[in-house]
């Protein structure tokens, strides 16, 4: 008799998704028009606050990690996650600047708090090692807010020529293009276990880090073996990092043991983005990623073509709403301003431009003086703490001397990052 073939049970199919569902952090189906049912954790949080009880921090962080993952807005094939750190600089910026736009004073509190208040958030986000969407958001958002009243405040008033609002124009686009070039692979360094050739991306580092973030306790059988293969692999590293220390002829390199692999040298591993980093400067928020060796170039250039297009676009400004005055005057003294308030919300717009500007020529002028010296913001840092630099111009500029080659090679360098392997200077050699 012939065995008989036992049917397979057929597991569900499951249903597509329409456009305003989507599967929570449960794995559960859920629809954004219940965003707000069934969440303890606030129904306990908002009883504890009426009644005048303290709500406990475990309390607050899984209130964020629910409003964060149900924050969503309708896609095709399932509501798509929004960042919550993207939203505040939505709402607050415009109601700041409206605000500021009221009265002279209320424009110096205001715009002296706002600088504060980023710092605070910055050092916050900083110190608990996270990732936040916060400052490319403002920055971003920053850009359209101020072109967008230019357009509707300063142009209408006629002053403005059709060739000066296209060089403005110009100018914005090609800020965005900068940006998004250096938003790329700054020089991501790949472990050698893994066989494919392609570099690691933005997206492929977010889910890396994502999944560190959930790794649970203990370790099965393929881990075990895995972490087995790993420590030989690193054995095997050390060994050739040893031989590369006893060779005149090879770069130092370094292991780093969060990466498993053998780093060159100026090269560093991000706590940010979780991963090595080829001649690692530092972790721009500005652009939410690093800047290293394949996007340097462009992070300079984004500086430079953001601080022309701002000037131009402050004086467009100023020579409209306060006639027959030079920039520098009319910006500390420009008599009836606050009587109109387009003319204010502009003179408001010009002062915010002007500090966010002063902040972006200040790193612009630190990166000119660290590559006149081929030095990198890390290895300045790390010179300080070891007092191994010189400090020169009350601490403007830090010379570590030990890549430098002169003002006209250092820059030569500069100008070829990415493009070929540059040869090493003798400090380089272990």
């Amino acid at each position: 008799m012939k065995p008989v073939k036992k049917k397979k049970t057929e597991e569900p199919e499951l249903e597509p998704l329409c456009c305003c569902e989507y599967i929570d952090r449960n794995g559960e189906k859920n629809h954004v028009a219940a965003c707000l049912c069934d969440c303890q954790d606030l129904d306990e949080g908002c009883e504890r606050w009426i009644t005048c009880k303290s709500v406990r921090p475990e309390t607050c962080e899984r209130i964020m990690d629910t409003i964060s993952d149900r924050l969503r807005i309708p896609w095709l094939r399932g509501a798509k996650r929004v960042n919550i750190s993207i939203i505040p600089p939505l709402i607050l910026l415009p109601i700041f600047l409206h605000v500021a736009s009221w009265h002279f004073l209320l424009g110096v509190v205001v715009l002296t708090s706002l600088p504060v208040l980023a710092l605070w958030y910055y050092y916050l986000t900083h110190r608990r090692k996270e990732q936040t969407l916060f400052f490319l958001s403002l920055g971003l958002f920053s850009l359209g807010y101020m072109y967008y009243v230019f357009l509707q405040e300063v142009v209408p008033k006629g002053r403005v020529g059709p060739t000066q609002l296209a060089v403005l124009t110009c100018g914005l686009f090609l800020i965005l293009l900068a940006l998004y070039r250096a938003k790329k692979n700054p020089g991501y360094l790949r472990n050698p276990a893994n066989n494919s050739d392609s570099s690691l991306s933005n997206s492929q580092i977010e889910h890396q880090n994502r999944k560190g973030h959930d790794k649970t306790k203990g370790f099965s059988g393929a881990d075990l073996s895995g972490s087995l293969n790993n420590r030989t692999m690193k054995d095997d590293l050390k060994g050739s990092s040893k031989m590369v220390a006893g060779s005149p002829t090879k770069v130092k390199e370094d292991w780093c043991a969060k990466c498993q692999l053998v780093r060159p040298a100026r090269a560093w591993h991000c706590r940010l983005c979780g991963v090595c980093v080829r001649r690692m400067d530092h972790h721009c928020v500005w652009i939410n990623s690093c800047v290293g060796e394949s996007n340097h170039q462009a992070f300079i250039l984004a500086l430079l073509i953001f601080l022309l297009t701002s000037v131009y676009g402050i004086t467009l400004t100023l020579d409209t709403i306060c006639k027959d005055r030079s920039v520098f005057t009319a910006l500390f003294y420009c008599p009836g301003v606050y009587k109109n308030y387009s003319s204010a919300l502009s003179f408001t717009c010009v002062w915010y431009s002007v500090i966010i500007t002063a902040g972006m020529a200040y790193i612009f002028l630190i990166q000119l003086i660290n590559i006149s010296y081929n030095v990198t913001e890390r290895e300045v840092q790390q010179a300080l703490r070891q007092k191994t630099g010189r400090r020169r111009l009350c601490g403007l500029i830090v010379d570590t001397g030990q890549y430098s080659r002169g003002f006209l090679r250092n820059w030569h360098q500069f100008s070829t990052l990415g493009s070929h392997a540059a040869p090493h200077p003798a400090e380089d050699i272990v």
